[in-house]
């Protein structure tokens, strides 16, 4: 056989350009959760039809809500409507009912059953962690006899729970538990008055602009500043384009090691900076703390070009802060 005809691809029905757009836009209009419970509403409704009133029984929304999102589906393609009297009446149209059929009584069960699936696995894999999280609590309080063993256990149960709340997977749980449970009592016992200056970044996802202002005052300081970064709402992982940026700042390993961590008081009570990145007024006013707000741009809303700008503005940012903490630059020669 030859390498020309190992390279032919065999003839298939492959979706028109057209074709493709069409259902893409049919796609789009049903993304929407209350857009679905409509359809499904009209489509096993007895009399073939529904009203806007009926509809609005589904949600607590107004009227005019549910008008909006009948418009989108209709304007897709899927719906029929006819005014009688003061009321608009809904239907599927007769082209779309076997579609919307396939959708309702085949495709969505899939999925429910998918995610449910889904949802029995990780309680599973969750509950056979429980062990290995009181293991890791009894370890480190073996380890760390000048604290109260009931304050360690605590601090690492507390860890997991908060990590594992937006967490994905669970397989590298026990490790990353471990590392913020440490941080934590790290900064429990943290006097401000000695050691070398604390910076905390807080961002909503801790997925992107505070992991990387934490990571490039590190590098920066060349060590003379611990950085740390939390978020309010963790996201499940850091964005992809933030984590190549930082596998450049700290390293392949590092940045692979890199996870969102949510927000505690003590962090914030450790910290001498705390900077907030667009998370609102989510952090905790403690006294002697200095507190500093960054407008800068969100790079889970940015492409690959506009992260690496916002990345330029956070470091532009970072040398700033560290000019005023008086600590030398690494590699300017200060």
């Amino acid at each position: 056989m030859t390498t020309t005809e190992l390279c032919t691809p065999t003839p298939t029905h492959v979706i028109g350009e057209d074709a493709a757009d069409a259902v893409a836009s049919t796609l789009k209009a049903l993304a929407d959760p209350f857009r679905l419970r409509m359809l499904s509403a009209i489509a096993t409704d007895p009399r073939g039809e529904a009203c806007v009133c009926d509809l609005a029984e589904l949600a607590d929304v107004s009227q005019p809500t549910v008008s909006h999102h009948l418009k989108k589906l209709k304007d897709s393609g899927l719906l029929a409507s006819e005014r009688r009297g003061t009321w608009v009446y809904y239907s599927i149209l007769p082209a779309r009912k076997q579609a919307v059929t396939a959708l309702l009584d085949a495709f969505a069960p899939a999925a429910i059953a998918d995610a449910q699936a889904e949802q029995e696995d990780r309680a599973t894999a969750l509950a056979a962690l429980d062990a290995k999280v009181e293991h890791l609590a009894a370890e480190l309080a073996d380890e760390m006899t000048h604290l109260n063993r009931n304050l360690v256990v605590t601090i690492v149960r507390e860890s997991f729970a908060g990590l594992v709340r937006s967490a994905k997977l669970t397989q590298h749980m026990i490790p990353l538990t471990e590392r913020f449970a440490r941080q934590r009592l790290a900064d429990l016992t943290r006097d401000r008055e000695t050691g070398m200056p604390q910076v905390l970044f807080v961002c909503v996802a801790n997925a992107g602009r505070s992991q990387l202002a934490a990571a490039l005052v590190n590098q920066l300081s060349g060590g003379a500043v611990v950085a740390r970064s939390a978020g309010s709402t963790p996201a499940a992982e850091v964005h992809p384009h933030v984590r190549s940026i930082l596998a450049d700042i700290e390293g392949e390993q590092d940045a692979a090691a890199a996870f969102p961590k949510p927000l505690t008081d003590d962090a914030v009570r450790a910290a001498d900076v705390v900077v907030t990145m667009g998370c609102g007024d989510v952090c905790p006013i403690i006294p002697g703390v200095r507190y500093e707000d960054w407008a800068v741009g969100d790079p889970a809303l940015a492409s690959e070009d506009g992260v690496a700008a916002i990345a330029a503005d956070i470091e532009a940012r970072v040398r700033g802060l560290l000019a005023e903490l008086c600590v030398p630059v690494d590699g300017d020669g200060a």
